[in-house]
């Protein structure tokens, strides 16, 4: 299936929020178990919280979107404690579209949205080894640690990862 990666609108909210459900319980259950990933899921990824993203003034939320189903998203805004860094809070794809250059196209999209920044900075989850590995090879690298990751005190410790952006 060829999916084209466009920005994300309100109508996608509910395939988003899906998507986020299905991609978080089959990625963090093995690490934090279900119901502590069905929380995260219920308050990170709310109908409101992610409204609130795509109409984020400087942010970019994107979709890869076969016409049917949407496979992958996307979000990034600039980082406000950084100059000239772009934090990608979201890259997510669903399961069964993983391995089929989703999430690497959605990167690539994302990368040239933000033409003032110099980093993008993604934080990944301790134990998220593969997507550690994922944007290892995006050209990212550790520069950091943190106790704790998505929100004020989750007790989740992370790694933070930076790449630096080609000049446009």
């Amino acid at each position: 299936m060829v999916y084209f990666v466009r920005t994300a609108g309100e109508a996608d909210v509910e395939q988003i929020r899906a998507l986020l459900a299905a991609t978080f319980h089959d990625t963090y259950d093995p690490f934090y178990g279900a119901d502590k990933v069905r929380r995260m899921v219920d308050g990170w990824h709310s109908p409101g919280a992610v409204k609130a993203r795509i109409q984020k003034r400087g942010g970019e939320f994107l979709v890869a979107d076969n016409g049917k189903d949407i496979g992958g998203i996307g979000y990034a805004a600039m980082y406000p404690k950084m100059v000239k860094t772009a934090m990608l809070h979201q890259l997510y794809v669903k399961p069964s579209c993983q391995n089929e250059g989703i999430g690497r196209d959605i990167f690539a999209e994302l990368e040239t949205c933000f033409p003032d920044a110099e980093i993008m900075r993604v934080e990944v989850a301790l134990p998220n080894v593969r997507a550690m590995s994922f944007y290892e090879r995006l050209g990212f690298s550790e520069v950091d640690r943190m106790e704790e990751w998505g929100a004020p005190n989750s007790g989740l410790p992370a790694i933070i990862m930076e790449k630096r952006l080609e000049l446009r």
